[in-house]
């Protein structure tokens, strides 16, 4: 029996566009793997720890090879857990809309806390940098507002899909999936078009996922 940890980015809820096709996608993965089990993450229903004093204190002591002091080794073990978490799943799904042609900043706070030395990545001055969660496939849906794929003359505005690309690369994601919803502030036809498109490559992806 294989985990799926399903991240939710987004506060809308019911009138979130990435929402809408994420429960599209998990739908159908729910009856391609019935045995499988999935966990869901509200980044907007969970505490996350905040990323200063002792926490970013016992970060440095990390990079520097030094040990913790006790209230270090307490707040470092927040980011532990939440990374742990993360970590244990063997499979992932991420839904967020885009804000001011990024991320929501509960999505990247989240990133900022899970995204540590000696547990999503590690360097050497021989290696560089080097993910180390790998092997695992993931899908990301993003929704947007408008459109930003090349040749529609504002790919370079997109910091969103850009963004997690290369964060998910960087702690070593191979096998990436990703789910355009867009253009969602045009006519509704085009809307409910886009949509229609969106759910159907999710059913496709998350049956053979």
């Amino acid at each position: 029996m294989a985990k799926l940890l399903y991240i939710e980015a987004s506060p809308r809820k019911e009138r979130s566009a990435s929402i809408e096709v994420s429960k599209v996608f998990l739908d159908a993965y729910t009856k391609s793997h019935p045995n499988d089990q999935i966990e869901k993450l509200d980044l907007w229903n969970i505490a996350l720890p905040e990323f200063n004093g002792a926490v970013l204190d016992a970060k440095y002591a990390v990079l520097h090879g030094e040990s913790h002091t006790p209230e270090q080794a307490k707040a470092w073990s927040d980011v532990v857990n939440m990374f742990e978490q993360f970590k244990s799943a063997d499979k992932y799904l991420i839904s967020l809309p885009m804000w001011n042609f990024g991320i929501p900043y509960k999505l990247k706070h989240y990133i900022d806390v899970i995204s540590q030395p000696g547990l999503a990545f590690s360097f050497s001055p021989t290696e560089g940098y080097k993910g180390l969660v790998t092997g695992k496939p993931i899908a990301v849906i993003y929704a947007r507002g408008g459109e930003y794929h090349d040749g529609s003359g504002a790919a370079a505005y997109d910091l969103q899909k850009r963004y997690m690309e290369l964060w998910l690369a960087f702690i070593g994601f191979t096998s990436i999936r990703s789910i355009l919803v867009e253009p969602m502030l045009y006519a509704p036809e085009v809307v409910a078009s886009a949509k229609t498109i969106a759910k159907e490559m999710a059913t496709t992806i998350a049956t053979h996922f």
